[in-house]
């Protein structure tokens, strides 16, 4: 039985407000689409069947260098999270995956942790592993590095915990396992590069071996931090050589902050679509590095380019085409829950205006090398205001038109920041 945290009499008042404005101005946007041949109808119905998870960590605030503000009512285990959750994926309808992070989320019965998720309207997505931090009582440090170290009880302790989480996911229905390591050096010299990446392959090669058949193991690739010099698994090439050595189910994660300044994302998502390693992406944004930033807010022409490449591939899959969608975001000075609202109907923005691409048109202007039509194309659908889809897709589904007004109307913050436990104050990374 569904028990949402939210008053469903509250959103639909919320609703009613804005029922008759929205009205008029999907049914001029509809106008609009249809002079274009689109119907707006069947772009709603693709807009209301996707989705794209949030982690559990992105319900907290996140840290800077130097240090973490919590705010009042921040959820401080993994059932205080799920239900903030539930409010972001009952307003927006487009969030009901989870990804939990272990050991971050550990708990005594994930068979009921499942439940619990369940009777909240979610499920888990990709379980995250965590070689990159010491935890308390921990035998080994990853200190010198933890799949890629040079110490083999390190290395062991890794393999170990990532096939931990495998079993955690399989209790909580999940089918991939995430796994982002901090390995690499500070200094010239400090390892041997290469066989850096040999020890990587060989514990990561046992993780593998222990995924169910259903299962796929995500590679996240990271240029940079916490190692400045070198990164053991540093871009899109080390991760698709080391996917393709593991094996069919080893696929590329794709963190849109991971990569150097001006890389064109883009054709990395159709590279690694041609070579069947597309596995996934981290939804963020960036200005200077891995900012981690509330998706959209930057660059968001860049990430309807990568939605663009992603209806591509969706069109000519190949071996396949199922890719999960993650927001990974570090909210340091918003409500959480407001940022991922946001950025949910950011993604769901920039994927309706990819749809509305006119492909017969884009693919004989590249074919007769017309660039300026070519481009035209993207920009025609590019600048499409798709407010109206998103809400009425979001309204039918039960969800609120104005969902961040919403939540602040609903009193959900205040009322958690006098139920729950405090958060301390964090010293940061510096």
């Amino acid at each position: 039985m569904l028990e949402l945290p939210l008053s469903q009499d509250q959103i639909d008042e919320s609703n009613a407000a804005h029922a008759d404005p929205l009205a008029d101005d999907y049914d001029s946007l509809g106008r609009q689409l249809a002079r274009r041949g689109i119907d707006i109808n069947a772009i709603k119905s693709r807009v209301g069947a996707f989705s794209v998870a949030i982690p559990s960590w992105g319900a907290g605030r996140g840290g800077t260098r130097f240090a973490k503000f919590p705010i009042p009512g921040e959820p401080t285990n993994i059932h205080e999270k799920l239900a903030d959750c539930a409010v972001v994926n009952q307003l927006s309808r487009a969030t009901p995956g989870v990804s939990p992070h272990f050991p971050w989320d550990k708990v005594g019965d994930y068979a009921a942790l499942r439940e619990e998720a369940a009777s909240l309207g979610l499920g888990f997505d990709a379980v995250n592993s965590n070689t990159f931090q010491d935890q308390p009582d921990q035998p080994v440090s990853y200190r010198d590095g933890s799949l890629a170290s040079t110490d083999a009880a390190a290395r062991a302790q890794a393999v170990a915990h990532n096939i931990e989480c495998i079993e955690i996911g399989r209790q909580l229905g999940s089918t991939a396992l995430t796994v982002w390591v901090g390995d690499g050096t500070n200094f010239p010299g400090q390892q041997d590069l290469g066989r850096s990446l040999d020890r990587y392959l060989g514990a990561a090669a046992e993780v593998y071996a222990a995924l169910p058949d259903d299962w796929s193991i995500l590679l996240e690739h990271k240029m940079y931090e916490p190692a400045f010099y070198s990164s053991v698994i540093s871009d899109w090439g080390s991760s698709i050589l080391a996917a393709q050595e593991l094996g069919p189910k080893a696929k590329c994660l794709v963190d849109l902050g991971h990569h150097a300044p001006n890389v064109n994302i883009e054709q990395i998502v159709a590279r690694l679509h041609r070579f069947g390693k597309l596995g996934g992406f981290h939804f963020n944004d960036s200005k200077y590095g891995d900012d981690d930033l509330d998706s959209g807010s930057i660059n968001p022409h860049q990430l309807f380019l990568v939605f663009n490449e992603l209806i591509e591939a969706e069109l000519n899959p190949r071996d396949g085409f199922n890719p999960a969608y993650m927001i990974d975001q570090s909210h340091n000075v918003t409500d959480p829950i407001e940022s991922m609202i946001s950025s949910a109907e950011a993604i769901g923005a920039a994927y309706a205006k990819a749809l509305l691409v006119d492909r017969d048109e884009l693919h004989a202007a590249q074919e007769s090398n017309d660039v300026m039509m070519a481009f035209q194309a993207l920009r025609r659908a590019y600048r499409t205001d798709v407010t109206p889809i998103l809400a009425k897709a979001r309204a039918e589904a039960g969800g609120a038109i104005d969902a961040i007004a919403a939540y602040r109307t609903s009193g959900w913050r205040e009322r958690k920041a006098q139920e729950r436990r405090a958060v301390g104050l964090g010293a940061g990374i510096v």
